[in-house]
């Protein structure tokens, strides 16, 4: 995230209203991030059928997003910190705002994509000031109380915007189809530009590292080769170049932790901080996030698809029929920090693992059983289970990773476990060509009514939920060398480490 969680700026005074307006407006803008994120997927085949996308491109709509997001996520921190948190934030969201507006009046899908993109580097901007903003407007003893009203915006809007999303495509105001769950975003960001400009104190860190853009475009490339030919390989026949790209991109990867190296030895402002994974939970930490981001990017994008493509069901009773899955993640998340994880230590992450591989191999065994008649009260069970694992995951991951990682590296630590995150989303988000599409494409090219495509549909659904299986059960095993117990109960452990950026709710639907 940040190189430094502490401001020059005196903190506003105790019985100060602004800091509490202040933290109104940057929540607003981080729960408008994360509702276009889950708003997105719900709507994803209205935009297929309306507006004539590929598939590839459909995967570029949540991948592009993702992939900018992490690709920009440490320098939009660090050019908060050098430049000030409230300058970047506002930049942040009115940047978002255009790019929402973009989205929303695009006239092909390429423009679409581009804005998407866009949209995901100028959240890279506007998220990562929000918990620096914090930390710079409210003393130690209000933060408790500040980052449990963030918790609560979190499971907001794990439930809001997948329903949000269904609702305004359902509607289809003026005709415009999916195109509000993009347009909605305009008076809120114009709103929270307006109001933050007004409210929100300036801060900057006393020592911010400089920026690593060689670094970012390292990764930036890295990635694009491996991830444009995973997208396009199976429309364009698998091609030679497609192989030699994914190869070439081992070999850019390759050189970023050179250069990175070196950057660290010369300024001491590397954009991965090496020494970081000699430390093994945070090596294995750092794996299992990134694997874990995988297997959501595949599961959520396929779950839309099969729904609506494969069921034919409407954008609404697909939103509703996600509700129990992420009220489920909320309830179990809070459980895991407060009362398992200080008892249990380690052994409640892996429990997550394995019941969330349970609830895929019941969803599996559901979908096959009942067929294209499947009910959504069917599907409850199955990912009431799946959303009981990941919360037991996603709510102490960060804590477990950090636990050993020295204290003046928590900043640059947290920062990386989000990317990567992001990282693994987009990667997941282009497998789907080869885990979900290479299975229904022979099927689809023969199904000319409608039990032939949602037949096939729910078997490519089937064997994509098999591989999140096989994944959750890599993840298992990863955790082994996490911590056994929580950060404060191991002896050395880096004190009040950074909390992590807060990109964790894109895990959510």
């Amino acid at each position: 995230m940040t190189s430094s969680e502490t401001s020059p700026t005196p903190q506003p005074a105790p019985g100060d209203r602004r800091r509490w307006f202040a933290l109104a407006i940057v929540m607003t803008a981080a729960f408008m991030d994360l509702v276009d994120v889950t708003i997105v997927n719900i709507a994803i085949p209205s935009i297929q059928r309306e507006a004539g996308a590929s598939f590839s491109q459909i995967q570029w709509i949540t991948a592009g997003y993702a992939l900018a997001f992490a690709a920009g996520l440490i320098t939009g921190g660090r050019l908060g910190d050098i430049h000030g948190r409230k300058r970047l934030f506002l930049l942040g969201i009115g940047g978002f705002t255009i790019a929402s507006a973009l989205c929303g009046f695009a006239a092909n899908p390429e423009m679409l994509v581009a804005s998407r993109i866009l949209q995901g580097a100028m959240a890279a901007l506007m998220v990562p000031q929000v918990l620096s903003i914090v930390h710079a407007t409210f003393p130690a003893h209000e933060r408790g109380k500040v980052f449990g009203l963030f918790g609560a915006v979190v499971g907001l809007g794990a439930v809001t915007g997948p329903l949000l999303g269904a609702l305004l495509t359902e509607w289809n105001l003026f005709g415009l189809e999916w195109r509000p769950i993009f347009l909605i975003n305009l008076p809120v960001g114009i709103a929270g530009l307006i109001l933050g400009s007004r409210y929100i104190t300036e801060s900057k860190a006393p020592k911010a590292l400089k920026l690593d853009l060689v670094g970012v475009a390292l990764v930036t490339l890295g990635l694009l080769m491996l991830l444009y030919p995973l997208t396009r390989g199976r429309e364009l026949g698998w091609p030679l170049w497609g192989y030699v790209s994914m190869a070439g991109a081992l070999v850019v990867l390759a050189v970023l932790v050179a250069y990175e190296r070196r950057k660290a030895g010369r300024d001491g402002s590397p954009l991965v901080e090496l020494s970081l994974f000699k430390v093994k939970s945070f090596a294995a930490g750092i794996a299992v996030q990134t694997v874990f981001g995988v297997a959501l990017g595949i599961f959520f994008l396929v779950w839309t698809m099969y729904m609506q493509f494969g069921l034919g069901w409407s954008p609404l009773k697909a939103g509703l029929t996600g509700i129990p899955f992420s009220i489920a993640v909320s309830v179990a998340a809070g459980m895991s920090v407060q009362a398992l994880v200080p008892r249990f230590g380690r052994k409640v992450l892996q429990a997550g693992a394995l019941v969330m591989a349970l609830g895929v191999l019941l969803y599996i065994w559901e979908s096959d059983h009942y067929g294209l008649s499947i009910a959504p009260w069917q599907m409850a069970l199955p990912l009431i289970v799946m959303g009981v694992g990941m919360g037991l995951i996603v709510a102490p991951l960060t804590d477990a990773i950090l636990s050993e990682v020295p204290r003046e590296h928590s900043g640059s630590a947290s920062g990386l476990i989000n990317t990567v995150q992001q990282m693994g989303n987009a990667l997941g988000l282009g497998l789907v060509s080869v885990v979900f599409f290479g299975v229904i494409d022979d099927q689809l090219a023969e199904a000319a009514q409608r039990p032939a495509v949602g037949a096939a549909f729910a078997d490519g659904f089937q064997y994509a939920l098999g591989w999140v299986a096989a994944v959750m059960a890599v993840i298992f095993l990863l955790m082994f060398a996490l911590p056994k117990r929580p950060a404060q109960h191991v002896e050395g452990a880096a004190e009040e480490p950074s909390p992590a950026p807060e990109k964790e709710p894109v895990l959510v639907p």
